[in-house]
């Protein structure tokens, strides 16, 4: 084949040397803009795993580059007076112009063409070129120049940044943090040669203005971030080696994220981006380095498995494309993640975490770290995070008398101590109730209400749940109407509360609850409003009855779906019935003992439908803006709240984000949050979605979460995390990292009902208590999760250090 590689960056000059060490009779050529051997930037970061990766695929390359990179294990951070370090992350670090100048003198050894300080304008130039590399950079111009086929999505971040260097050597991946008067600055910093550290000074868009650093000098800017990291920087100055810019040395990052990676141009040459030019990602979590070399090895892969003739090209791109772009995703969702944990922390943790905990969170701020792989990584330093985190709690509730593990024979493999509590396991008190852990069970239609009555299937359902482990069972979306006034229940087999039968029904099974485990329990009020009157949850959910409707009431006339009901809109005298209604439940919920009320005011649900903009279209005193919209859920909530006891609590399901346009987002939802935290709320339960049939979600795992986390932080009032929350690693990397006060575990527990007593026996902890009568199951659970743990275990003790994670980046953590 006849090869370009438009630009001399990692990805162009390794997928050239790569191509050209297969088979020799290539003719490739690497374009670049620059002079031969010079270059631009100071270090760039990857993982033990990239480099692993090269080790396999150019030995050569890959011994020249471990003979001038740095390696380092540790993240250090510098915030408020302590300094924090936690090993296993595995970082390589070399200096930029380093690192291409030994891939550029890898190419010529191998015979690839390299032509240097010639601008490429368009691919059209190479009219005899079969394959064309677009390796051209975040400002690629091929990209630009069919951005009608690429379909390039450029975002700029609001975040400021300047990229410098300093002779200060660090032995650690670096992070310091200072406050000015005018908000915080972080500095990324490594070590990337003998001699030199890469020194990255970050702030957000407003603090850069406040402090007039938008018109400053680059002398200005240097001299600005000297004095205010004197501390860390011990007499050293700050250099930039980019005095080829004009005008301000202060950057903003831009994600590039591209549909569509190549094409067919009029010369009948396969043209593909590859590195920045396709995709970026954030200095948070790497460099591009990554992307870009591995992206050069897929490529070289895929042509050696699939055949390098020009006629398979185009297969080749199609396969590259579908397999490549995933892993993109992926790194670039993880850094995004990381880069918005960055953009916010001053405002978000800086002011309101300790140093402990802020570094767990700056640690699993990508959400590709959890707790169990930071354990992996450094299990000393999370053991001792762990043990800050229960001291700064009281013990567990129970924990002093819980009865203790049988002994074992020497034959069998004991449970470890369990001597640190998981985070997730460490107890939660809100107002008079002290929950014994972090757990709850989520509220969860179980369909099978006789006439509103709740009956034996949910004394077992709720009764399994709550000596299963869990500190809370919330009983499933309840309405407060029925049979007088407007019916609020979902489908005829969900419960209400409105009369003393079902008031009765409910006591039974708070009383078994009471009487038999050492978990509260909890009642989810709700009216179903535009979504009520459908069929049971495993007939066809949401989907209006076939006979035998009742009429719906909203706060518009907007139906949910095409097939469902319009409902009539509430007038003043139905809103007053339907408030006093939801008193008149409160007032019975707490007559049946329930420990925790919730107000559900989520999912599309009847004071959903008065909040989400896409349902209210009223033009009365309730609708138009946000604070109108709030306005009846608040009346409702308020006038529960003074019914129901002082000393018990109460939580407010939200929805935090429609996931459709001019829904619902979630800068909305904090200062929904913020409204219900005015009026008295104690916990906000973080969910999202469900409010229309046009919202398109993006899921994965804990992805309600960062709702939740903002939620928290910024309004200041405790919050419930839920949404794919489906082990104790997530749950506890969530309580870890205070991202939410709880954690609501809603179909897992559906499998499991014991899920939490489970996820604790695998983790070895003793610090939950289990039932009497299953005692002797705990004690063989236990022995055998132990024996099962060591017989994975290396029996060389130095093979269990921890090891790097595979794609573990810089940029991962």
């Amino acid at each position: 084949m006849n090869i370009v590689c438009i630009g001399g960056g990692p990805a162009g000059l390794y997928f050239a040397l790569l191509m050209k060490q297969h088979n020799p009779a290539h003719d490739i050529t690497v374009v670049e803009r620059n002079k031969p051997y010079d270059t631009f930037g100071w270090g760039v970061v990857f993982s033990d795993a990239t480099m692993d990766n090269m080790r396999q695929w150019d030995k050569a390359t890959a011994d020249e580059i471990e003979q001038a990179f740095n390696h380092w294990d540790d993240i250090e951070l510098d915030f408020k007076g302590e300094v924090i370090r936690s090993g296993g992350h595995g970082f390589v670090g070399i200096g930029r112009k380093k690192l291409l100048n030994i891939l550029q003198a890898r190419c010529e050894q191998l015979g690839v063409k390299l032509v240097f300080e010639t601008d490429v304008n368009s691919d059209a130039e190479f009219p005899d070129a079969d394959l064309i590399i677009a390796s051209d950079g975040i400002n690629s111009r091929i990209r630009t120049l069919h951005a009608d086929v690429f379909q390039p999505e450029l975002v700029v971040r609001p975040n400021r940044y300047i990229w410098l260097g300093t002779n200060r050597l660090y032995d650690a991946f670096t992070f310091v943090f200072e406050k000015t008067e005018h908000g915080w600055f972080q500095a990324h910093i490594y070590k990337f040669d003998e001699n030199t550290t890469t020194f990255i000074v970050e702030c957000p868009e407003h603090v850069w203005l406040a402090h007039g650093l938008d018109t400053a000098t680059q002398d200005e800017s240097i001299a600005f971030c000297e004095k205010l990291f004197a501390g860390t920087l011990r007499g050293y100055p700050l250099m930039t080696n980019a005095r080829h810019l004009r005008g301000s040395a202060w950057l903003n990052f831009q994600r590039v994220k591209c549909e569509q990676w190549w094409l067919k141009n009029q010369h009948g040459a396969h043209v593909v981006l590859m590195g920045d030019a396709v995709h970026t990602a954030h200095f948070a979590i790497g460099s591009g380095t990554k992307l870009a070399i591995e992206d050069a090895i897929e490529l070289t892969r895929l042509f050696l498995e699939m055949g390098d003739e020009p006629e398979r090209i185009g297969d080749v791109l199609t396969r590259y494309q579908e397999l490549r772009s995933v892993e993109a995703v992926k790194l670039q969702n993880a850094a995004w993640n990381a880069m918005e944990w960055f953009e916010v922390c001053g405002e978000r943790y800086c002011d309101t975490l300790q140093p402990p905990q802020f570094m767990y969170s700056m640690l699993t701020r990508s959400q590709r770290i959890s707790h169990e792989n930071l354990r992996l990584r450094d299990a000393a330093w999370l053991e001792g995070y762990e043990d800050w985190f229960a001291r700064t709690r009281p013990a567990p509730v129970g924990f002093e008398s819980n009865t203790p593990l049988a002994p074992a024979s020497e034959a069998q493999a004991a449970p470890v101590s369990g001597a640190t509590v998981p985070p997730m396991l460490t107890p939660f008190t809100v107002r008079g109730l002290t929950l014994k852990n972090r757990i709850v069970v989520s509220p969860m239609a179980q369909y099978s209400a006789q006439d509103g009555v709740v009956g034996d299937w949910h004394l077992m359902h709720l009764g399994a749940r709550a000596v299963g482990g869990a500190a809370l069972v919330m009983v499933e979306m309840t309405s407060p109407t029925h049979r007088h006034g407007f019916d609020g229940r979902i489908s005829p087999g969900c419960p209400a509360l409105e009369s003393d039968a079902q008031q009765a029904a409910f006591k039974r099974i708070v009383d078994f609850v009471h009487a038999d485990s050492d978990a509260a329990i909890g009642i989810q009020l709700g009216h179903s409003g535009p979504k009520g009157s459908t069929q049971l949850g495993w007939d066809a959910i949401d989907e209006p009855l076939p006979d035998g409707n009742w009429p719906l009431v909203a706060a518009s006339q907007v139906p949910y779906g095409e097939q469902n009901q319009t409902p009539q809109a509430l007038t003043r005298a139905d809103m007053d019935a339907l408030r006093d209604a939801f008193v008149a439940a409160t007032r019975r919920a707490d007559a049946a003992g329930f420990d925790w009320l919730e107000l559900h005011c989520a999912h599309g649900y009847l004071l959903s439908s008065f909040i989400s903009p896409l349902t209210n279209q009223r033009t009365d005193e309730y609708g138009g803006a946000l604070e109108n919209r709030c306005r009846y859920p608040l009346e409702v909530f308020a006038a529960m709240r003074a019914a129901w006891p002082q000393d018990k609590p109460m939580s407010v399901r939200i929805s935090a984000h429609d996931w459709a346009p001019g829904g619902t987002t979630p800068a909305d939802a904090l200062a929904i949050a913020k409204l219900f935290n005015a009026a008295g709320c104690d916990v906000i339960d973080v969910s999202s979605g469900q409010t229309t049939r046009a919202a398109q979600p993006v899921y994965g795992r804990m992805y309600q979460t960062p709702f939740a986390d903002r939620i928290r932080n910024e309004a200041g009032i405790a919050t419930m995390a839920v949404g794919a929350i489906s082990e104790a690693d997530h749950a506890n990397s969530i309580i870890a990292a205070g991202r939410a006060d709880l954690c609501a575990v809603g179909r897992p527990h559906l499998a499991d009902p014991a899920w939490t007593l489970h996820e604790a026996a695998k983790l070895q902890s003793q610090a939950i208590t289990w039932p009497r009568q299953y005692l002797s199951g705990r004690d063989q659970l236990y022995r055998e999760l132990a024996r099962q743990k060591a017989a994975l275990a290396p029996a060389n003790p130095a093979q269990a250090a921890p090891q790097p994670i595979a794609n573990a980046t810089a940029a991962t953590v």
